[in-house]
């Protein structure tokens, strides 16, 4: 299998249960947080959301210049933005991977403020701690958000506390 099919197939999946996620944010209490230093409500799931899109600046350019960024965050998303949002990085990011050859995963890659740089790390292992395993741990912390709020969590690798797993049911003839 090419790097760039393994990659696609993980960032499906994980994709699919960050949809899942983000499908039960109560947008209504987008100003909430459950302490003094942590994100919003809001703000962490519209993270959440536009993390994939981190998978196509990687593979279409060689760094990141926070000094050049203009960056600015939806603010007050709804549910629908959120997972427009999600939806639109997703699919730009299965596409830079689709054009992506073995070679262009082992190509350095840069995160800087100014001449301070931060990393430079292969795209590969980028993609995987700068992306991916990102992904994952703010949509852990907005599952513990959601927690919080008595919302119902999705099931991610498996079903979660709030679903119930159904019994096979036994074959009458077999018994």
């Amino acid at each position: 299998m090419s790097m760039n099919s393994a990659f696609i197939a993980e960032l499906k999946s994980e994709g699919a249960s960050t949809r899942k996620i983000l499908e039960r944010v109560p947008t209504e209490k987008n100003d909430w947080k459950p302490h003094e230093k942590s994100m919003k409500l809001g703000r962490l799931s519209t993270h959440v959301a536009e993390l994939p899109g981190w998978t196509s600046m990687i593979m279409n350019s060689d760094e990141l210049n926070f000094a050049n960024m203009d960056y600015k965050p939806m603010t007050d998303p709804t549910k629908e933005e959120l997972l427009e949002l999600h939806d639109s990085k997703l699919s730009g990011a299965v596409s830079a991977l689709e054009n992506a050859s073995d070679e262009e995963f082992d190509k350095m890659w840069t995160m800087r403020n100014g001449e301070q740089i931060i990393m430079t790390l292969p795209k590969k292992v980028v993609l995987r701690t700068m992306c991916f395993n990102h992904m994952v741990h703010h949509r852990g912390q907005l599952s513990v958000f959601l927690r919080l709020l008595d919302v119902p969590i999705p099931g991610m690798y498996g079903p979660s506390a709030d679903e119930r797993v159904m019994p096979v049911a036994k074959d009458p003839v077999a018994g």
